[in-house]
């Protein structure tokens, strides 16, 4: 998230009491736990992150899936939340908007604001999305048609990090 907004990253280590030092070793340990040999499925998130707050059964068209969310102590209205499917198998990591908590009320293109939105929450307002590759593994992006502040349609491509809103790149 540094990438497009140092400034808000800087904010965030101050309200945390973190370190840029303390920032990078923590990135460092979370890289090596997940590209570790022999790292799979659910396993190296829960060594690094602990007990899930909650472990969902969930249906997303044919495939059944375990959703498993842990609190993010930056964002208390957001969750981290990996998919897994049959055996364990990890096929999505991001972040979600926490049960009852309410996102934004995106209107407009002029509603979104870095941080503020996730992806599933763009989907719906600017029905329909179409995802797109992302410039990263951890990286979405959606096109989509949104109004613009003066009301017309405009087309748009969003772009979001480990599933929150960044920026637009169209």
């Amino acid at each position: 998230m540094a990438d497009h907004h140092p400034g808000a990253v800087e904010d965030a280590l101050r309200e945390l009491g973190v370190s840029r030092a303390e920032m990078r070793e923590a990135n460092r340990r979370w890289q090596a736990r997940i590209r570790a040999p022999g790292a799979g499925g659910v396993q190296p998130y829960r060594a690094l992150l602990g007990a899930p707050e909650a472990v969902t059964a969930r249906r997303i068209g044919d495939l059944r899936c375990e959703a498993l969310t842990w609190p993010v102590p930056l964002w208390p209205d957001l969750r981290f939340e990996v998919l897994t499917a049959a055996r364990g198998t990890v096929w999505n990591a991001w972040l979600v908007r926490a049960p009852g908590a309410h996102g934004p009320e995106l209107r407009t293109t002029a509603d979104l604001t870095p941080w503020s939105c996730t992806v599933d929450e763009v989907a719906r307002a600017f029905a329909p999305a179409r995802p797109m590759e992302g410039s990263a593994p951890t990286r979405w992006r959606l096109a989509c048609t949104a109004p613009g502040p003066d009301g017309s349609p405009q087309d748009i491509v969003t772009e979001f990090t480990w599933g929150l809103y960044q920026r637009r790149v169209d």
